[in-house]
């Protein structure tokens, strides 16, 4: 019985997958790069494809500050669970610390994004050219 089950499961699993309307289109890796390059690419960037490459590059830096924003978030929640900490002053600093991160992180990510908008016009103008 478990076997039929198990079977009927896979053969649904299966056509499910074959048949779905939307094809799964794995997501392009982020390009890395490194201090040098990213300086020698905004001092040097002119075409669509740079501008591209920029405004993919702050994208991939937007959300990766964002993911450390919630991850601070987390903690703040931690450490304002954990009944232990009972030195009033460490509690407050290690919350304190989590939260300036928090708002930092989220600064950062709007700062970057607002740099990748910038680099799309820039893009487009170049594409215009």
């Amino acid at each position: 019985m478990k076997r039929k089950l198990l079977a009927l499961v896979t053969v649904f699993m299966i056509s499910t997958a074959f048949f779905a309307q939307t094809p799964v289109v794995p997501q392009a890796k982020p390009e890395h790069l490194s201090k040098q390059q990213l300086n020698a690419l905004i001092a040097s960037a002119k075409t669509l494809a740079e501008h591209e490459r920029l405004a993919q590059y702050y994208r991939a830096q937007a959300s990766d500050y964002l993911a450390e924003a919630k991850d601070h978030e987390s903690m703040v929640a931690a450490y304002k669970a954990n009944s232990s900490l009972s030195n009033e002053k460490n509690r407050a600093s290690t919350i304190g610390h989590c939260e300036y991160f928090v708002k930092t992180f989220k600064e950062l990510a709007v700062k970057s994004q607002e740099l990748a908008v910038l680099h799309e016009q820039m893009a487009k103008d170049a594409e215009q050219k």
